[in-house]
This record gives structure tokens, C-alpha cells and sequence, in this order.
């Protein structure tokens, strides 16, 4: 069986750095992709969130519920073991993320989730995964990981995993 890493990230501006080119959770995701072997599902909103912060997060609020996708994975059966990154949103992941994950078949699957945040850790994330993954087992043992730091995080992850 093959390793899933499902991921929402996000560039421009970051709320402890100024802006940047590539968002923290991918450079997360691609050190769990380098560490795993994992295939990659990258979730992108059908209409991109501004460049700014302030804006980009209200934006968010305004999505909770209703975030539309550009593209939905259909079929995780081929995988046994799924990764859920997002950066903490509102206490949680991104909403898009929500609406990555629903209607999915996680029956026997191991899930594990990571945040990158500025403060807020892991949220609700691991719970919030908990309910909308029906069926999996959750590694109740997230890892957070400050997205001020996400380019020196590999050697963690690479403990965590």
C-alpha cells in the first residue's frame, strides 16, 4: 500500500515573515513526500485568496462552510496511510481542506496531520480530522510546526514520522 499526503498551502503574504514564494505547509509536505515516498494531492481554491494577510484570513472566515475546490480526489483506496496538512485557519485547517476530505472512504486508513502556524499549534485540527474522517484511524499525536521555521523542520518531521 502507497502513502497519501493531502495538503493546502498557501504564498504571498505570511503572517510572521512578509510575503513568500512557496507556502510553509508544501514545504512541509514535500519534506514528508522526500522522508515517505508519498504521493502528493495538492487542494487549491477554485478562486485564490488574496496576496495580503488581513484580507486572506477573513477571506477564510467567509468560506468556512462552503469552499470550493478546483480539483476533488474521488478514490484513496489505492492508500493506507494519509497525511492532512494545513495551515491553522480560524483554529482549524484551511476550509478547503473540509471539502478535500468529504465523501472520502478513509474505512481502515491511518491518518496523521500536520499544521504549520504562528501560534495556534495544532488548533482543532486533529479532532476536526477525527470527525470528518469516518472510519480511520487518527494519530491523536499531530505535529505542529511554526511556519517561521518550516525551512529548518525536516530533522523533526523526520523524528515525528
Amino acid at each position: 500500500m502507497k502513502t497519501l499526503v493531502i495538503y493546502f498551502s498557501r504564498a504571498d503574504e505570511n503572517y510572521a515573515v512578509g510575503y513568500i514564494d512557496k507556502g510553509n505547509t508544501e514545504i512541509a509536505a514535500e519534506f514528508v513526500q522526500e522522508l515517505t515516498g508519498a504521493d502528493m494531492f495538492k487542494v487549491e481554491p477554485a478562486v485564490p485568496y488574496a496576496a495580503d494577510y488581513k484580507t486572506c484570513i477573513e477571506e477564510a472566515k467567509q468560506r468556512i462552510g462552503n469552499a470550493p475546490i478546483k480539483e476533488k480526489l474521488n478514490d484513496i483506496s489505492a492508500y493506507d496511510t494519509l497525511f492532512i496538512m494545513s495551515p491553522i485557519y480560524w483554529g482549524t485547517y484551511a476550509p478547503e481542506v473540509k471539502t478535500a476530505l468529504e465523501g472520502l472512504d478513509f474505512s481502515g486508513k491511518t491518518v496523521r496531520v500536520i499544521s504549520t502556524h504562528e501560534g495556534s499549534g495544532l488548533g482543532s485540527m486533529v479532532s476536526d480530522v477525527k470527525k470528518i474522517c469516518k472510519g480511520a484511524n487518527v494519530d491523536t499525536k499531530g505535529l505542529a510546526i511554526k511556519g517561521s521555521s518550516v525551512k529548518t523542520s525536516k530533522a523533526v518531521i523526520e523524528k515525528w514520522l
